[in-house]
Parts: structure tokens; sequence; C-alpha cells
């Protein structure tokens, strides 16, 4: 079974898992320890769930 099964996506809003992706590189100062990368791979993921794919991200 994979990591990341369909109980276990969440229902946030891209806003909200963004969110938490800028908290997550304000916390680590621009450097990801391996468990950070980790997470941040996991909510890239969540993102990409809540936006459906079809966000870009802002330049």
């Amino acid at each position: 079974m994979s990591p990341m099964s369909s109980s276990s996506v969440s229902t946030r809003s891209a806003t909200e898992v963004n969110a938490d992706i800028r908290g997550l590189w304000q916390r680590s100062g621009g450097y990801l320890s391996p468990q950070d990368e980790a997470e941040y791979q996991r909510l890239l993921v969540e993102w990409a769930a809540a936006t459906g794919g079809n966000a870009r991200p802002s330049v």
C-alpha cells in the first residue's frame, strides 16, 4: 500500500496548506532538515490535491 492512501488526504484548502508550507520554511531558516524535507514533500502533495493540480506558483 502506498504511504499516501486516499484516507490520509486532507480536505484543507490550498490556502491553509500554503500557510503551513510558508511556516515550515520560516521556522527552518531556509534550510530543510531531512525530516523537514519529508514534511515539505507531504505538504506539496496535499497542496496539489487541494488545487486539483491546476494552480501555478505565483512569481
